[in-house]
Order: structure tokens, then C-alpha cells, then sequence
């Protein structure tokens, strides 16, 4: 079975996508204010990677949250494909202004790209995937 069907291609609804924006400009708050956190209280009590991993685990868990909490209240029925092109729409958003971000505060593009590097131990891909997944987590299983 597969995630898309032909007929969720054609299921398309512009409109539905309005809410969701909302719902992004709010996690963006939340991610701000996480990165205050991280930097004025975590960071100088516990370091600066642990302080890094603890924020990423905080803001994922809010993201989960508010997600699960917009999916329980919308009336909205979502289609797998809009739920799916949501998730590309949050994380594409996150990453967009992440690299916004680092261009106005002459941040080094490879210093952006070096925070999704797991291999050398960074976290933060985990936020850009969570905002990936779920929406088609938390909207698929709510409606079931």
C-alpha cells in the first residue's frame, strides 16, 4: 500500500494551508524563544553542547505538542497528500529562515550546513524532521 494514492494527487486544497501558516509563525516564536533559553540560562549552566541537545530535545517536544494540539482541534479533514505537503511546507520554512537568520547576522553558510552534520554529532536535524513528520503523524492518526 502505498502513502499516496493517485486520487490524493488531484486532492489538492490551496485554503487548507492557511491555519497551518499560522501554526508555523507560532513554533518560530517558540523556536525563538528556545534559543533565548538555550543561550541566556542552559548553555551557561550545563555547556554548550549539552546545552544544544537539551534545547533541540525541548523544542522538538513543543513541536510535537503544539502539533498534536492543532491536529485534535482543527475540523479540517486533511488529505495524506496535503498532510504530507504541510510537513514540506513547516520544515522547508524552519530551514528557510534558519539560513535567513544566519545571513543576517553574517553567519557562514557552511557554518548553517555544519548544524544538520550528525556524524559530527549535531542534533538539530531532528527539529527540521520533526516538522517533516508530524503532520502527517498527528493529522492521519487523529483521524482515525
Amino acid at each position: 500500500m502505498s502513502l499516496l494514492s493517485t486520487a490524493d494527487a488531484y486532492a489538492i486544497r490551496p485554503e487548507v494551508f492557511a491555519y497551518p501558516l499560522g501554526v508555523w509563525v507560532i513554533l518560530a516564536v517558540v523556536a525563538v524563544v528556545n534559543g533565548v533559553f538555550r543561550e541566556l540560562i542552559l548553555i551557561p549552566r550545563i555547556g554548550e553542547y549539552p546545552g544544544h541537545v537539551l534545547s533541540t530535545a525541548l523544542l522538538v517536544l513543543a513541536i510535537l505538542g503544539l502539533s498534536f494540539g492543532y491536529f485534535q482541534w482543527t475540523p479540517i479533514d486533511y488529505a495524506r497528500v496535503e498532510l504530507l505537503l504541510l510537513g514540506v511546507l513547516w520544515a522547508g520554512l524552519t530551514v528557510g529562515f534558519e539560513f535567513l537568520v544566519g545571513y543576517v547576522e553574517n553567519t557562514p553558510v557552511s557554518v548553517t550546513i555544519g548544524q544538520y552534520d550528525v556524524l559530527a554529532g549535531q542534533v538539530w536535524i531532528a527539529v527540521p524532521l520533526t516538522l517533516l513528520l508530524s503532520p502527517l503523524l498527528f493529522g492521519w492518526y487523529l483521524s482515525h
